[in-house]
């Protein structure tokens, strides 16, 4: 997208959130989006919103309400549209009369003859299905006990999937509830229930009025559910289950990070949590990690069930997103963004204010390292796509409101506030967030009043900083250019490029250099330094006459947002000394460098795979190790798509591979969490007859690895693994395992271990399902096929089905809508590691002009990564 476009977007998008005249449209777009035109006119006219909802929940497929808006009305000339979607409206009535209904199946039009000046009320009576995709009200059935339970997600905009709103963030409102459901149920909302009356085989639960909310921070969650209760914290906590997956569940764990977190969030942020209570709850068929619902935080399942006990790293990711979460309930709960282009800054400062508290009131003080060699490195590899984008954008519609909802949004966000906050001092930096959350508490607010309360805190103009890293994309390079004469530096300049012609951007940014000596014991720190630099290049004067390093480090515990360069003695050392570096986080910085070159096809794959077989399996600090083998992991994919051109030296390094993996987990015996992680690596790259014939032996007990806990979830990943591979019987294993192990869960690992089998009248058969948009199969099941269809190794039967996914590329995307487009894309466009395949990629980029921009992107990165793959595997094979 070129740069006066999206100029000319902002500056729009901007002149319509600071309240500059819009005339409404001649009519609302006939369509399930809202526009942020007809948003903005729609706020303009709206103000003092309040709800009055009414539901009954049966446990079927349907259920049905009765929604009273009340609000106040400044102009009543013209028609006012509620949003609602997909509903049977059995009546509308206006300020005390039933009116003729208007609906579309996507909003109630109340025409302008029925409206007045001031106060109006309006009440919709209607019933729905219960959606099944994850959005709206969600109906799942537990496969193991018939239980029914439901749960509301309403980000961004599915809030009118269950009742009648001004679904849009800007109009927030206030809500009081009265939900009638089976008297086996228990029900959840923003605030604690102010009674619950029995009426025999149902019962009837009413809420308070609420504060304001936007539409898509309110919530309702309902079911059988278990739960437990906390009273430790300042305010009263408990955490939801399923009957049938309770047993999965440490609330000790919940309890203990929840209590951790508002106590930190409280002080620092120096403004009491505002919603009273503390609810969470594990919810199934989970769209996303985590959602922020005031004071009911709703958590995807599968990323927080397990059947063994956590391991670190699971711990440290349930303690993560229980602070992301719980930063959210005053950054986007309390104060929240007038229109969706916002959505990144709720979500970046929610993921440095989750990663800062993490280190700060858990056991998990490295949870910056974790930042680093996680969620930043997704957010570099982002911004060096074709697809990458300012971290502000604009977004037409709520049908965009997710388009840039990736590693950008998040990351590369969260590190722009981390890089801010060395830049003006934390203690300034805390109170402008203080300031700004203390001045638009239950308000809307923009991105200027964000800035400017951190600004005014800093005494600082922060325009300019504001256009370099949040309207222009891409990421900068940095690096060392020194030289030394008798041992000691003689000059130092610290230069930083632009990430291409087309984002000529140069940043100013806070970093600190360091530099180190060779010793016997290891790689010596000599000194320090930190430096603010801007522009192509900043001498350092401080650094001469500086012991002449054997390694300069230019962004040393990763403040910065930048890509380093090393200078080739620096590269030279790292590579050659990786074990000699005490610093985990250095340790961590040096590896991604050594990775960086081989995506960027300089260093050759096989040297990186050398480097992890000589330092890998002495590894000692757990989060890097981690790293380290997910890059294994990533080296193995690629190996896999590159197919018969590598065959031999693939064949030669993974036995190899294998085996360290193996042979460290058996050495990690009485250390659970490497154990596990190492196992888990060994079962990750798994693929010759030999490691295959070790799993199937630990499955069926034949083989024991001591210390080594072969439970459900264990289970299931070696029986989806020899699937895989097609390992003699394990079709038999896999029917043996559903028997085992009904649950939900084991259904969607069963939909994994079949779809992944190398069978080309299985793909067939699940190709027509997920294409089958009218399917009763749950989202769930759909989506866990699409992602496990087609694994890398397995290029020759993709092939079978290439043209045809291609072909009918534009009519799917077209029909299903972003939800289903957004793992569909990601997962299913054929890509091959061949010249052809990236030709007939591009084919397909030069003829398609309808796709969804989501769908768009997916198809842009595929065919950047294709042609990566093809160029690591031209450096390899030289």
């Amino acid at each position: 997208m070129n740069k006066t476009f999206i100029a000319a977007g902002i500056a729009l998008m901007l002149g319509q959130l600071h309240g500059s005249a819009i005339a409404a449209p001649a009519a609302r777009a006939e369509n399930a989006y809202l526009s942020q035109q007809d948003a903005a006119a729609r706020s303009a006219r709206v103000a003092n919103v309040d709800y009055t909802l009414d539901f009954t929940l049966t446990g079927g497929e349907r259920f049905s309400g009765s929604t009273t808006l009340q609000f106040d009305l400044n102009d009543a000339s013209a028609p006012l549209t509620i949003d609602l979607d997909k509903a049977t409206v059995h009546s509308v009535s206006v300020n005390g009369k039933v009116v003729p209904t208007q609906y579309n199946q996507w909003f109630v039009t109340i025409a302008a003859a029925d409206l007045v000046a001031g106060r109006n009320s309006v009440t919709i009576s209607y019933e729905r299905l219960h959606s099944t995709n994850g959005e709206g009200l969600h109906r799942m059935v537990d496969p193991v006990d018939q239980r029914v339970y439901t749960y509301t997600h309403f980000e961004p905009a599915a809030a009118h999937q269950m009742f009648p709103s001004f679904d849009q963030p800007d109009l927030k409102g206030t809500y009081a509830i009265t939900v009638t459901v089976p008297a086996d149920w228990v029900v959840s909302s923003t605030k604690r229930e102010s009674g619950i009356e029995d009426l025999g085989n149902t019962r009837r639960w009413t809420f308070p009025r609420t504060k304001r909310l936007s539409s898509y921070n309110f919530s309702m969650h309902a079911g059988p559910y278990k739960v437990w209760e906390d009273g430790s914290a300042r305010y009263p906590m408990r955490l939801f289950a399923r009957q049938s997956v309770a047993k999965q569940v440490a609330p000790q764990d919940w309890f203990k990070y929840t209590r951790q977190g508002l106590a930190f969030f409280d002080e620092y942020f120096g403004l009491p949590y505002q919603f009273e209570k503390y609810d969470q709850l594990l919810v199934p068929d989970f769209l996303y990690g985590a959602m922020e619902n005031a004071a009911a935080v709703t958590f995807a399942e599968g990323g927080f069930l397990h059947q063994s006990e956590m391991t670190a790293a699971q711990r440290q990711s349930l303690a993560g997103v229980i602070m992301h979460e719980m930063a959210h309930q005053w950054f986007g709960d309390l104060v929240t963004m007038k229109w969706w282009n916002g959505l990144w800054l709720n979500e970046s400062f929610a993921s440095f204010m989750g990663t800062l508290a993490t280190a700060e009131a858990t056991e998990f003080t490295n949870a910056w390292q974790g930042f680093y060699s996680g969620g930043k490195q997704a957010a570099y590899v982002q911004d060096q796509r074709v697809t990458t984008h300012a971290i502000e954008t604009p977004v037409p519609s709520t049908a965009n409101a997710f388009d840039n909802i990736d590693a950008i949004t998040y990351s590369k966000g969260a590190s722009t506030l981390k890089q801010l906050r060395h830049l003006l001092g934390e203690e300034i930096f805390r109170q402008g967030v203080h300031n700004y959350l203390v001045k638009y508490s239950y308000q809307n607010a923009k991105l200027d009043d964000f800035i400017g309360s951190l600004g005014e805190a800093a005494k600082r103009d922060l325009s300019g900083w504001t256009r370099q890293w949040l309207y222009e994309p891409g990421v900068n390079t940095i690096a060392a250019d020194f030289s030394c004469a008798g041992g000691k530096i003689k000059q130092f300049t610290l230069r930083q490029s632009a990430a291409s012609a087309a984002m000529p951007t140069l940043r100013e940014q806070r970093v600190q250099i360091a530099l180190f000596k060779l010793t016997p014991q290891g790689l010596a720190l000599s000194k320090n330094l930190a430096v603010t630099y801007q522009g192509a290049a900043t001498k350092v004067a401080a650094l001469q006459g500086a012991a002449c390093p054997d390694l300069v480090y230019p962004n040393y515990q990763d403040w910065g947002y930048a890509q380093v360069q090393l200078d080739a003695r620096s590269f030279a050392t790292a590579q050659a000394n990786l074990s000699k570096v005490a610093d985990p986080m250095l340790r961590s910085m040096l590896w991604q460098s050594l990775w960086d070159s081989v995506r960027a096809a300089q260093l050759p794959l096989d040297d990186f795979l050398k480097t992890v077989l000589a330092n890998a399996p002495a590894e000692k600090d757990y989060t890097l190790l981690g790293d380290v083998t997910g890059k294994l992991r990533m080296a193995k994919a690629y190996l896999d798509e590159m197919g018969p051109e590598v065959a031999a030296y693939r064949n030669k390094v993974l036995p190899q591979l294998e085996q360290m993996a193996y042979k460290a987990s058996v050495a990690a015996q009485g250390d659970n969490n490497f154990q596990r992680r190492w196992f888990g690596t060994f079962l990750g790259l798994a693929s010759t007859p030999a490691a295959l014939a070790q799993l199937a032996d630990i499955l069926s007990g034949k083989q024991v690895m001591p210390g080594l806990n072969v439970g459900q979830d264990l289970r299931w990943e070696i029986v989806t693994r020899l699937n895989r591979y097609a390992y003699p019987g394990a079709a038999a294993l896999l029917a043996a395992e559903q028997t085992r192990d009904p649950s939900d869960a084991g259904q969607l690992a069963a939909v994994a271990a079949t779809a992944v089998q190398p069978d080309a009248a299985v793909k067939t058969e699940w190709l027509g399902k997920i294409h089958d948009l009218q399917t009763k199969l749950p989202f769930s099941k759909v989506r866990k096929a699409m992602e496990n269809l087609y694994p890398a190794e397995q290029r020759a039967l993709a092939e079978q089905t290439a043209t045809q996914r291609l072909a009918t590329l534009a009519q799917v995307d077209q029909s299903a809508g972003p939800v289903f487009m957004r793992t569909y894309a990601n997962a299913l466009l054929p890509t091959a590691c061949t010249p052809a395949s990236v030709a007939r990629l591009q084919t397909v980029l030069d003829q398609t002009r309808t796709l969804s921009a989501g769908t768009m992107r997916s198809l842009l990165v595929a065919h950047q990564e294709d042609q990566r793959c093809v160029a690591i595997k031209q450096k390899l094979i030289k």
